[in-house]
């Protein structure tokens, strides 16, 4: 259980925003309720698809170091940067608008108005101040002063390029009446910087969250990752993809694999190896979509014998885009810093690459956009 009370009500200097537990609950797998996710007080990934225990930062930063690790080329035009106009008017108020701020960040405003912004990083470094590199190779588009309103700050999990301190301060100062959802275990970390709007939720919990009068629902639901900031506090906190229900139906992956591979010669197909996927997104397809549009990671997989269990390939991510049932992708996590050793723009063809496989066309569906830029996604009337 988490440590919610019934209903609450959030002043913000304009409209309450109540949170409450939802009137009309959604239906849930069964293995919501055996909570396998925790084991001895610890969080973990409860299927064969990820493998034995979760990626940690040091074996990552151990690989960096080591002669197996690629150089990446990188230039300062590499990837496109435009400046979001958050003010330009939508084409169609009833459809979702969602802009990419660059790694894992978005800002979506739903159709009701609600205005959400996932995983914010707008800082230059995405890792401890003692760990080498880990810096911007693409500017931030803006700044967070730029950004009009912001009602929910919505967080997939505790590492350094999805949760982070520099960001967090600005959006306390310019936007105090945010109020932010995280998995399990994260609360604590925003309490003890003095935020205290904070809900933290495990996987397939959801709430009613009500900003003008207009009641939406937020869900948060299982990925493949890990969580931890630190060398001792692996499996302290939760990680988790989240979903919004606001007159239409958003999906934020997060952080996430969808299968863990062995160690094989880089230029062979892993897909030509048969490994079992992660179940918990064909249950999140059936018990919360259809999704109108989908935020799903592409990059920083490589090398696949360590990344797979935790980060998607283009391949996984057509795979997952199409589990969820989703009807429109945007991509994510690739572009904006060297986390991984493929080459920056690596994840942008074999998308493509891994579209065409899918007999699915390389633009229109699950579209790599440039940072900064917006796009406007209609909503479907539900059936």
């Amino acid at each position: 259980m988490t440590d919610f009370a019934p209903c609450s009500v959030h002043k913000s200097s304009s409209s309450p925003l109540i949170v409450s537990e939802v009137a009309s609950p959604s239906t849930s797998p069964e293995s919501a309720k055996r909570k396998r996710h925790k084991v001895n007080g610890y969080f973990v990934n409860p299927w064969p698809s990820a493998g034995e225990g979760n990626v940690k930062f040091t074996e990552l930063i151990w690989s960096r170091l080591s002669r197996e690790w690629r150089n990446v080329t990188v230039s300062a035009d590499m990837m496109p940067v435009v400046t979001p106009d958050f003010n330009a008017p939508l084409s169609d108020r009833s459809n979702i608008r969602a802009t990419w701020l660059g790694h894992a960040t978005y800002y979506v405003e739903m159709p009701t108005g609600l205005k959400v912004l996932f995983d914010p990083l707008l800082g230059n470094k995405c890792a401890p101040k003692w760990a080498p590199g880990f810096n911007r190779i693409s500017p931030a588009p803006c700044k967070i002063s730029d950004i009009p309103a912001v009602d929910l700050v919505v967080i997939s999990h505790n590492h350094y390029d999805h949760l982070d301190d520099y960001t967090i301060a600005l959006i306390r100062k310019h936007f105090p009446e945010a109020y932010y959802f995280v998995p399990l275990g994260i609360k604590k970390w925003f309490t003890n910087k003095g935020i205290h709007d904070v809900t933290e939720l495990d996987w397939w919990d959801e709430r009613d969250i009500s900003v003008n009068g207009v009641t939406s629902t937020i869900s948060c639901l299982p990925c493949q990752h890990g969580g931890n900031r630190s060398i001792d506090d692996h499996g302290k906190s939760l990680w988790s993809s989240w979903s919004i229900t606001s007159k239409g139906k958003l999906y934020f992956a997060g952080d996430t694999g969808y299968r863990h591979v062995p160690k094989i010669p880089i230029d062979q197909d892993d897909y030509a190896i048969d490994m079992p996927h992660c179940p918990a997104f064909e249950e999140i397809g059936e018990h919360r979509g259809p999704f109108d549009l989908a935020l799903i990671p592409i990059g920083a997989y490589s090398p696949r014998w360590i990344m797979s269990k935790a980060h998607c390939n283009p391949f996984d991510s057509v795979n997952l885009f199409q589990d969820i049932k989703a009807k429109r992708a945007l991509a994510m996590h690739f572009g904006t810093w060297t986390l991984t050793d493929e080459p920056v723009l690596e994840p942008v063809e074999k998308l493509k690459e891994a579209l065409r496989r899918k007999g699915l066309p390389e633009t229109g569906i699950f579209d790599a956009i440039q940072i900064g830029q917006a796009v406007e996604v209609p909503v479907e009337p539900a059936v």
